[in-house]
């Protein structure tokens, strides 16, 4: 069944509020179920659809509410979405709690770290999050090295990384290891290491006004003239 939620169905819900639904924003009314929200929002939920009454167990759901780092399990047709909610309703996209942070106002990035992400430091070494991973990245071992801030060896092993969330369910401490290792390889990238010595001194003689006047000739240029001059010379 695909009963279709519209103004008749919302009642006196009259607040909106916003959940994230397979990783993606909407605006709700407040008071509809998860289940009515997904229909809501123009999701054809059949498979996952069974009694509406909460005895059947077909609308297994996992969600995340705001700022709680973890994941609950519930029946999409019983329990009522909340502002900031972010829930699935099968295994394709795993709730995050995804941390906000601006990385030119961190003032020790690797200490920082345990601001951000403070369950990091309570990895029980169950190897799980390395067992789920499709990648084959020692996830466990990532989590360690962020830990003790060898940022630049992490940002190595998470190369391959696909984001894909998998280790996120399994983790008993309630840590989201692909965002921890993405924190430790943008900090490395943008606060731990340094620029090319050419890529820097170029950039010198762009602010310098080196190439002001050539820039000025091609703006100049008519888009014939530029066919002409981006052939290669013989």
């Amino acid at each position: 069944m695909t009963e279709r939620v519209n103004e008749s169905t919302i009642g006196a819900h009259g607040r909106i509020i916003t959940v994230e639904i397979m990783g993606r924003p909407y605006s709700v009314p407040e008071g509809l179920t998860m289940l009515r929200a997904m229909w809501y929002t123009g999701h054809e939920v059949v498979r996952g659809a069974g009694c509406l009454g909460g005895f059947c167990g077909a609308c297994a759901v996992t969600y995340r509410t705001r700022d709680d780092v973890r994941l609950r399990n519930g029946l999409a047709c019983q329990t009522v979405v909340v502002d900031g909610m972010s829930f699935f309703l099968n295994f394709s996209y795993y709730p995050n709690r995804k941390a906000l942070y601006d990385l030119d106002q961190l003032s020790d990035p690797k200490q920082d770290l345990f601001k951000i992400y403070p369950e990091a430091t309570l990895c029980r070494n169950c190897n799980a999050c390395t067992e789920a991973c499709p990648q084959g990245i020692d996830v466990r071992d990532g989590v360690w090295k962020s830990v003790f801030g060898d940022f630049e060896k992490v940002s190595e092993m998470f190369m391959d990384c696909v984001m894909c969330g998998q280790c996120i369910p399994v983790c008993i401490a309630d840590i989201a290891p692909n965002h921890v290792a993405l924190y430790a390889s943008r900090v490395q990238g943008a606060r731990l290491t340094l620029p090319p010595e050419n890529l820097s001194k170029r950039v010198g003689e762009i602010q310098s006004g080196k190439y002001d006047r050539e820039w000025k000739r091609i703006l100049s240029m008519s888009e014939e003239d530029l066919k002409v001059a981006s052939q290669p010379s013989k």
